[in-house]
């Protein structure tokens, strides 16, 4: 029986790979070493190789693409439903056979090496934003205990901890100076570190004709562009501006039920990342918005008005996220009107 299917469960060293022909039958489902994978799927030239999108897969994507093969990533939560049986690699392998073969599923595809690279670079960055904001939390926490408080804001960190440091009339013992002393400097070392990340992502942001075009729209900076473009890919991969809104979560939830249409509070699904990036694009604009007078300003002022602060910011996270797949789709400018 011909093999048109290559389904992979992907892991570390051992690979689970099943063979289905046009009919969806099982023709054969075998674990494979990492070394013999490309081999053993190369048998199978006519046959398309579809894969859960995780861990390794952008990898073996693009190594399979560049064999001439047809390659399908599934998003791990519409593969979890075809699973039959007890949970084990045969079964969760012909499950991603199985889930390639529904109509209406929207298959992601592997990103670029350049895309990747951005998309890591935001992780790192992400990793160290967090470490830095835990740890200048904990030096407030601990100045606390000695009867010093710092106003909030980093600027003042930066600037009072030298003179806490240097100040020998204040309740810090000798101990706690010392550690002091060694935590300001991770600090900065963590800021330094962060600094070096925002300045690559803005070279790549200006050499990239793809997110010099995103950062034309308003609120939408360096950091947001290149997270947009890590994650989008092309807009071909979407079909319109709802649907990439909808990948990230910023679309309605719904419960409904006998004809009766409810609707809640956004899915939260997708990125995260990238989803808090547009978030906070939107409260920059929302704390903006008094002497702003275009289309798009008195639109979030009325929702602002009835809805509040937050569901204001909420919908313009949706509205940026259309306005960035259209801007790439369309291949145009954002004007406001």
């Amino acid at each position: 029986m011909k093999v048109t299917t290559i389904s992979i469960d992907l892991a570390k060293s051992v690979f689970q790979v099943c063979g289905t022909n046009q009919a969806g039958t099982q023709v054969f489902n075998r674990q494979v070493r990492r070394n013999k994978l490309l081999e053993t799927v190369i048998q199978f030239p006519d046959a398309d190789v579809v894969m859960e999108a995780c861990s390794g897969s952008n990898y073996w994507g693009r190594l399979f693409i560049k064999h001439g093969f047809t390659v399908k990533l599934i998003p791990p939560q519409h593969v979890k439903p075809f699973v039959r049986g007890n949970k084990n690699d045969r079964n969760d392998a012909f499950a991603i056979s199985e889930a390639s073969r529904r109509p209406n599923l929207t298959f992601t595809q592997p990103r670029s090496v350049a895309a990747t690279d951005m998309a890591v670079l935001h992780r790192i960055r992400d990793r160290r934003q967090g470490s830095l904001t835990r740890l200048t939390n904990q030096i407030r926490g601990l100045l606390n205990e000695y009867g010093i408080v710092i106003p909030q804001g980093i600027e003042h960190l930066r600037r009072h901890i030298p003179l806490i440091l240097e100040d020998g009339e204040n309740e810090l013992s000798p101990l706690m100076r010392s550690e002091l002393h060694s935590l300001f400097d991770e600090w900065c070392m963590m800021e330094s570190l962060i600094k070096q990340h925002d300045k690559a992502i803005e070279q790549f942001a200006r050499a990239d004709e793809q997110t010099t075009l995103l950062m034309t729209a308003r609120g939408i900076g360096s950091i947001t562009a290149t997270a947009l473009m890590s994650v989008m890919g092309s807009p071909a991969n979407y079909k319109n501006g709802r649907h990439f809104a909808a990948s990230l979560g910023l679309t309605p939830s719904e419960h409904s039920s006998g004809g009766k249409q409810k609707l809640g509070r956004i899915t939260k699904r997708g990125n995260r990342y990238v989803r808090r990036l547009l978030v906070q694009c939107a409260m920059s604009h929302v704390r903006h918005l008094e002497s702003r007078t275009d289309n798009l300003s008195l639109w979030l002022k009325k929702l602002k008005e009835r809805r509040g602060v937050q569901v204001a910011a909420i919908a313009l996270a949706n509205k940026l996220a259309r306005i960035s797949w259209a801007m790439l789709h369309k291949q145009q400018e954002f004007k406001l009107n």
